[in-house]
C-alpha cells in the first residue's frame, strides 16, 4: 500500500461523477467508480493490489461508511411515510413473496444453493438510488408517497436478512450477532434521544461549531467503529453495523453540518476507494469463461424488476414499481461479504453486481416514464397533483 495507489484511486474515482453528469440518465456515481476499479483489476491492467491488507481494511471502513450514509438517508422522519405506510408495507411483503419464489426457481435453474440469497437480493430496494431520482424528477402524488415506505421497509428488512441467508449453515450464530448489533443500535437511539431532549446534544453542537472541534463527527465515527468491531466479533457483516447506526441517526435527526462532514469523508474518499477496490476485486473474467454467470446476473436483474412490477395487481403503477426495483447496497454487500467468506462461486459475485446494474438501467427508463406520465404538473412545478400512471 503506497501513496501512489491512493493517488491513482482518487484520480480514477473522478470517473464516477463524470458519468453521472448527464442528469437525464440518472446514473449512480458508483457505476463509474466500479468501472474504474474493473479497469485497474485483473481484467484490465491488473495494477491495483486488491489483496493488500491495508487497502482492504481502508475499503472496509469505506463500506461501513457507505452503509451508514445509506441508513441515514432512509426517510424515517418524513411525515409522508405515515400516509402510505400500510399499503407500502403490503407491497413490500408481496414483492418479498414473489422474490422468494423466483429465488427458488433461479437457484434450481443455475444449480446453486443460494435460493434465499437470490430472493433477498431481488426483493431489495435502494433508498440511496431511488430518492435522488424522485427529487430530481420532482415526482409527487399518491403513488410516490406509497412507494416511500415500501422502499424503506424493503431496504431495512433485506439488509437485516442478508447475513442470515448468506451462510445458512451458521444462520443461528449470525442471528445472535445481528440481534446483538440491533440491540446496541436501539440502546444508542435511547441515549441519543435523551441527549437531544435535554439539550445536551445541541449545546455540544454549538460548542463544536464555535471552537471548530468537530465533536459530532468524532463521536459518530467512534460509535460506528465500535459497532463495526462488535459486528466482526459476532461474525456479522459490518454492513449491518453501518446501516443500523445510520437509521438511528436518521431517527434522531442529523445536524446539517455533520451531514456535510460525513458526506465529504464518505463520498470524497473512502466511499470511492471501496467501490474502486470492489470493482478490481470482482472476477469478471469468470463471466467470460463461464457465460452462465453472465446469464445469472441478467436473470437476477430482470427477476428483481418482475418481483416489483407484480404489485400492479394491487394498484401500484408499473413505472413506480419498476422504480422501486432499483438496488445496489444489498447486491454490493452480498458480493463483498460472500467473496470475503468464500461463500460464492467464482464469478457469482460479479453476477450479483451485474444484476444490480440491470435494475439501474430499468430504473432510468422507469423514472423517465413516470415523469412523462405525471404530466407537467407534479413533475415540474411541485404542486402536488396526483401522479396518474398506467
Amino acid at each position: 500500500m503506497t501513496f501512489e495507489v491512493l493517488a491513482v484511486i482518487s484520480l480514477v474515482a473522478v470517473l464516477g461523477p463524470l458519468l453521472s453528469l448527464p442528469r437525464r440518465l440518472h446514473l449512480p456515481v458508483v457505476l463509474g467508480e466500479l468501472i474504474a476499479g474493473i479497469a485497474l483489476g485483473p481484467i484490465g491492467i491488473d495494477w491495483l493490489p486488491t489483496r493488500d491488507v491495508t487497502l482492504t481494511f481502508l475499503a472496509q471502513i469505506g463500506f461501513a461508511l457507505v452503509m451508514f450514509v445509506a441508513g441515514s438517508h432512509v426517510p424515517v422522519r418524513d411525515p409522508r411515510l405515515r400516509a402510505g405506510l400500510w399499503i407500502g408495507a403490503m407491497r413490500a411483503i408481496a414483492v418479498g413473496v414473489v422474490a422468494a419464489l423466483l429465488g427458488v426457481v433461479v437457484a434450481h435453474a443455475f444449480g446453486t444453493p443460494h435460493a434465499a440469497l437470490y430472493a433477498v437480493v431481488m426483493a431489495s430496494s435502494s433508498a440511496a438510488l431511488i430518492l435522488p431520482i424522485i427529487e430530481s424528477l420532482r415526482l409527487e402524488g399518491a403513488a410516490v408517497l406509497q412507494m416511500l415506505p415500501q422502499v424503506a421497509i424493503a431496504d431495512t428488512a433485506c439488509i437485516v436478512a442478508l447475513p442470515l441467508v448468506l451462510d445458512p449453515r451458521h444462520a443461528g450464530r449470525a442471528a445472535i450477532g445481528a440481534v446483538a448489533v440491533l440491540v446496541c443500535a436501539a440502546g444508542l437511539y435511547v441515549i441519543l434521544r435523551f441527549l437531544e431532549s435535554n439539550g445536551i446534544r445541541k449545546r455540544a453542537h454549538h460548542l463544536s461549531e464555535e471552537r471548530k472541534f468537530a465533536l459530532e463527527l468524532r463521536t459518530d465515527l467512534a460509535i460506528l467503529f465500535a459497532l463495526a468491531a462488535l459486528a466482526v466479533r459476532a461474525d456479522v457483516s459490518i454492513m449491518l453495523a453501518g446501516f443500523s447506526f445510520g437509521l438511528v441517526v436518521a431517527l434522531v435527526g442529523e445536524p446539517r453540518r455533520l451531514a456535510r462532514q460525513l458526506f465529504a469523508l464518505t463520498e470524497g474518499f473512502l466511499g470511492p476507494l471501496f467501490f474502486v477496490w470492489l470493482g478490481a476485486s470482482l472476477d469478471l473474467g469468470e463471466l467470460v469463461r463461464n457465460p452462465s454467470f453472465a446469464v445469472l446476473g441478467v436473470v437476477l436483474g430482470v427477476g428483481a424488476v418482475l418481483a416489483h412490477v407484480v404489485t400492479r395487481a394491487i394498484g401500484q403503477p408499473v413505472p413506480i414499481g419498476a422504480l422501486a426495483a432499483a438496488q445496489l447496497g444489498v447486491p454490493v454487500a452480498a458480493a463483498t461479504v460472500g467473496s470475503q467468506l468464500h461463500l460464492l462461486a467464482p464469478g457469482e459475485a460479479a453476477a450479483l453486481i451485474l444484476g444490480a446494474l440491470v435494475t439501474v438501467a430499468v430504473t432510468t427508463v422507469a423514472g423517465a416514464l413516470a415523469a412523462r406520465a405525471s404530466g407537467p404538473g407534479a413533475a415540474t412545478d411541485g404542486a402536488g397533483s396526483p401522479l396518474m400512471l398506467f
